[in-house]
C-alpha cells in the first residue's frame, strides 16, 4: 500500500505563493515550533480577579530589599503598583486647590454635577478627588462629593462636569460650601493616536482637547426637518452659538435647559437625519462660549500633552521606582512610604536633597545598571541658574541628560559630579532607548546610536552606528542578553554587535495588514522559555493590538496569529510571562486555554502533489503522528485533520474531508485514533490541523498518508 511520510519545513512562509512553499506551512494561529515541529502555544489565566483602569501599555517587575515583589503597571489613565494581586494607585498629583476654590451645581433629575474651578487645567477623563465639601441639600450628599471622580466633560477653562451615583433632587441647590478642596492627578493621556495637528486634522479641522460636546438625547432620530433639538446637557451652549452634528452645522437661536431651538444647514452644509446619541460639538465663533471646536476648515489645535498615546517608562532605583509618562515629568515612588503613597516629582522627593536642574519633561527615563546614573531622553535642558531645582522647561527631542552618579536629583554638571548631557546628531526626535549588558541603544526616527559609560570627565560617550534605520514605536525594541530585536516601519532588525535586517518569511502578511495610524501601540516582548520575540500590533481593521508576529531565535523561524495584548513582560521574578488586555493582566504559558474558555489553534500546510502535479492523486487515509501529552488531566483532548484537494493553483479547494483524532489512553503509551479515512481526489492537496478542545495540548510530528497516482483525468 503506497504510504507517504509527510515532512514539513518548520515556520510559516507567506511571502511566496503556497505552491512555491511546497513542503512548508502557509498559515497558523496559536502555534509555535519546537525541535522543528508545530505545537500549540501555552494558554493564559487571569493574573488577579482585580482589574485596573485604562489600557496598560508598560509593565515593570522588581523586588524590594525585604523581598517585596512589585509590578508597575502604566495605563493611559493611571499608574499602579501591584502587590499581592492588588492594584495600588500611585498616580502623581498635579495640583491641589485652596479651600473654597471649588464649587458645585446640580440640576434636578440629573446625575451630572457641574464643577466650577477657575483655571483648573483639567481635561476630559482626568481624575480629581474632593474633600471638605458639604451636601448640596438633597441626594448629592457630602459623602457622594468627597471621593475620587473622573471628569466626564470639559465645559470651559473654569468648569467641567462629573457624573455622580445619584440623581439630584430639587433640594440640591447648594454649592458645596466654602471649604472644598480639589486634588487633581496629572493629566490623563490618549488611548488612541491623534493623527495630526495641521490643516484638516480630525473632522474638517478637528476638535481641540477638551472640546465642549454633548450628545443627542431625543429618544429617537433627529430628522432633517426638526428644529428643536434635545441634548444630554445644554450647559455652555448659548443663543447664536453654532453646533456641529456629523457633517451638518446648525445655529442655536434659543436655549431652554437641554432643549435647543436651531436653524438647520448653516455655512453651506446640508440638513440630515442624525442618530440618537450622536455627538454635538460647539464650534468656534459662537457668541458667548470658549473656542471648543476650530473653525470650519481652519487648522486644528490639539492641546493635550502630546498627540501620541500615553506610554510610560519606568525603572527601579534600588528598591524605589522612577517613572515617566512620555512627554511629561519625572516622578519618584519611595518604597518606604508604602503602596498607599503616590509618586511625587523627582525634584520634590524627600529621599534626596540638593535638587538641581531635574528634567521637567522627557520621552523616556532609565537607570543605567552598571554605573547608577538616571538618564532622561528627549528632555529639557539644564537651567542656567545652578540653584534652580528644575530644568529650563523647554523640551529638546534629541537631548539626553544624566544625573550625577548615585544621585537622581542632581542634574547640574560641575567639576565635582558626573552629571552631563549629550545631543543626538541625527534624526528629528528620540524614539526609544534599550539597555543591554554592554551598551544602551538609542533610537531616533531615522538613526541608531550606541551610548556607553566611559567615566569622568565625559561620563558617557555616544556613537552613531546606523542610519536610515526606522523603529515602529517607543516599545518596538527588546533586548535578550546583548542582542536587540525591533520592528521598523517596513522591516525587522537585529543588533548583535552589528546592525542588520532580519529576514522575515511573513513580512508581507504583517506590513500589508497594519494600521500605521496606531503604530505607537506596537509592543515587543521576550518569551525566553521558548526563545521567542513577540510583537503585538494593530491590524488594518483594528484600532488596538489584535495581532502578533513571532521570531523564534532558537529555531530561526517565523509564525504569527491573532491575540489582543497591549503590554508584555517576560517571566523572571514571576513564574510566568505577564501580558495585559484591558482591564486585566494574564499569566501566560499557564495551561492551554483562553482563561476559562477553550483556545482554538491551527496549522495548515502548503499544497502538495506527486511529481509535478501532472497527474491526479487519490488520498484515502491519514495516519496521524500526534501527541496530547501534557493536556489537562481529565480533559478530552482531540484534534481535527482536514484534507483539502484542488486541481489548479488558482482554483478553490473543490474537495475536502475531515476526521477527528482523540486521545484514547495515556498509559503505558499514549494512544489516539489510529487512522482517519478519506476519499479525496485532485492534483494537489493540503492538510490543516485544528483543535478547540478544552485543556488540550498537542504536538504534530510526521503524519503519513495513503496516497496513489490516479491518472491524468
Amino acid at each position: 500500500m503506497p504510504i507517504k511520510t509527510l515532512k514539513f519545513k518548520p515556520g510559516i512562509v507567506k511571502d511566496v505563493t503556497p505552491y512555491a512553499n511546497e513542503g512548508g506551512y502557509v498559515d497558523g494561529d496559536k502555534i509555535r515550533f519546537r525541535f522543528g515541529f508545530p505545537e500549540k502555544i501555552g494558554g493564559w489565566v487571569k493574573f488577579s480577579p482585580n482589574s485596573y483602569q485604562g489600557t496598560a501599555r508598560r509593565l515593570h517587575n522588581w523586588v524590594g530589599l525585604d523581598g517585596s515583589d512589585f509590578l508597575g503597571v502604566g495605563s493611559h489613565l493611571k499608574y499602579y503598583i501591584e502587590e499581592g494581586q492588588t492594584f495600588n494607585d500611585i498616580t502623581p498629583i498635579r495640583t491641589t486647590t485652596s479651600a473654597g476654590d471649588v464649587t458645585f451645581s446640580a440640576t434636578n433629575g440629573s446625575s451630572i454635577v457641574t464643577v466650577t474651578d477657575a483655571g483648573h487645567s483639567a481635561i476630559a477623563n482626568d481624575f480629581v478627588t474632593f474633600s471638605g465639601a458639604a451636601s448640596l441639600g438633597g441626594n448629592v450628599t457630602a459623602a457622594i462629593l468627597n471621593a475620587e471622580h473622573q471628569i466626564t466633560r470639559f465645559v470651559s477653562s473654569s468648569q467641567y462636569e462629573i457624573t455622580v451615583s445619584v440623581t439630584a433632587s430639587s433640594s440640591d441647590s447648594g454649592n458645596g460650601g466654602g471649604s472644598t478642596v480639589g486634588t487633581y492627578q496629572i493629566n490623563t493621556g490618549l488611548d488612541n493616536t491623534v493623527g495630526g495637528t495641521g490643516f484638516g486634522a480630525g473632522q474638517y479641522g478637528g476638535t481641540t482637547s477638551g472640546a465642549l460636546s454633548t450628545t443627542i438625547n431625543e429618544g429617537g432620530t433627529f430628522t432633517d426637518s426638526d428644529t428643536t433639538l434635545t441634548v444630554t446637557s445644554g450647559t455652555g451652549i448659548a443663543n447664536n452659538d453654532f453646533i456641529l452634528i456629523d457633517e451638518e452645522i446648525l445655529k442655536v437661536t434659543n436655549v431652554a435647559t437641554n432643549d435647543l431651538t436651531v436653524t438647520r444647514a448653516q455655512n453651506g452644509t446640508t440638513a440630515a437625519t442624525h442618530a440618537d446619541g450622536a455627538t454635538v460639538f460647539l464650534i468656534e465663533g459662537n457668541a458667548s462660549s470658549a473656542d471648543d471646536f476650530v473653525g470650519w476648515g481652519d487648522a486644528a489645535s490639539v492641546t493635550v500633552p502630546g498627540a501620541q498615546i500615553r506610554t510610560w517608562s519606568h525603572d527601579n532605583f534600588g528598591e524605589d521606582l522612577i517613572i515617566n509618562p512620555r512627554d511629561n515629568g519625572l516622578f519618584y515612588w519611595d518604597k518606604t512610604d508604602g503602596t498607599s503613597s503616590r509618586a511625587v516629582e523627582l525634584s520634590a522627593t524627600s529621599t534626596f536633597s540638593g535638587e538641581k536642574s531635574v528634567p521637567t519633561i522627557a520621552k523616556q527615563v532609565l537607570v543605567s545598571d552598571v554605573d547608577r546614573h538616571v538618564i532622561a531622553f528627549g528632555c529639557d535642558a539644564v537651567n542656567s541658574s545652578s540653584s534652580a531645582a528644575q530644568g529650563n522647561g523647554v523640551q529638546d527631542p534629541l537631548l539626553i541628560r544624566f544625573s550625577s552618579q548615585e544621585n537622581p536629583v542632581d542634574w547640574f554638571p560641575t567639576a565635582t559630579n558626573t552629571a552631563g548631557d549629550l545631543r543626538l546628531g541625527a534624526g528629528s526626535t528620540f524614539v526609544q532607548a534599550v539597555e543591554t549588558k554592554r551598551e544602551i541603544l538609542v533610537y531616533t526616527d531615522k538613526s541608531l546610536h550606541s551610548m556607553r559609560f566611559i567615566g569622568p570627565p565625559f561620563t558617557f560617550g555616544i556613537t552613531q552606528i546606523a542610519s536610515n534605520i526606522t523603529i515602529m514605536s517607543p516599545s518596538a525594541a527588546i533586548a535578550t542578553e546583548d542582542v536587540v530585536y525591533w520592528m521598523g516601519i517596513d522591516n525587522f532588525y537585529v543588533h548583535a554587535g552589528q546592525t542588520a535586517q532580519l529576514p522575515c518569511t511573513v513580512k508581507d502578511e504583517v506590513f500589508t495588514n497594519f494600521n500605521l495610524e496606531e503604530k505607537d501601540k506596537v509592543v515587543a516582548g521576550i518569551n525566553s522559555e521558548f526563545g521567542e520575540v513577540w510583537w503585538f500590533y494593530p491590524s488594518a481593521s483594528s484600532s488596538e493590538n489584535d495581532k502578533y508576529v513571532i521570531w523564534n531565535y532558537v529555531e530561526k523561524v517565523w509564525y504569527f496569529g491573532s491575540l489582543v495584548r497591549t503590554a508584555w513582560l517576560d517571566r523572571g521574578i514571576r513564574n510566568f510571562p505577564i501580558a495585559a488586555s484591558t482591564p486585566h493582566l494574564f499569566n501566560h504559558e499557564s495551561g492551554f486555554d483562553d482563561d476559562t474558555s477553550a483556545m482554538t489553534a491551527f496549522i495548515e500546510t502548503a499544497p502538495m502533489d506527486i511529481g509535478d502535479g501532472d497527474k491526479f492523486v487519490s488520498l484515502k487515509r491519514v495516519i496521524p503522528d500526534l501527541t496530547f501529552t501534557g493536556s489537562v488531566t481529565g480533559s478530552s483532548p482531540n484534534a481535527t485533520f482536514t484534507v483539502k484537494a484542488r486541481d489548479f493553483p488558482g482554483s478553490d479547494f473543490d474537495q475536502t474531508g475531515t476526521g477527528t483524532t482523540s486521545r484514547t489512553a495515556t498509559s503505558p503509551v499514549e494512544q489516539f485514533t489510529e487512522k482517519l479515512d478519506y476519499r479525496i481526489r485532485g492534483r494537489s492537496f493540503a492538510i490543516r490541523l485544528d483543535s478547540s478542545a478544552l485543556g488540550c495540548k498537542f504536538k504534530m510530528g510526521t503524519p503519513r498518508v495513503d496516497i496513489r497516482e490516479d491518472g491524468r483525468r
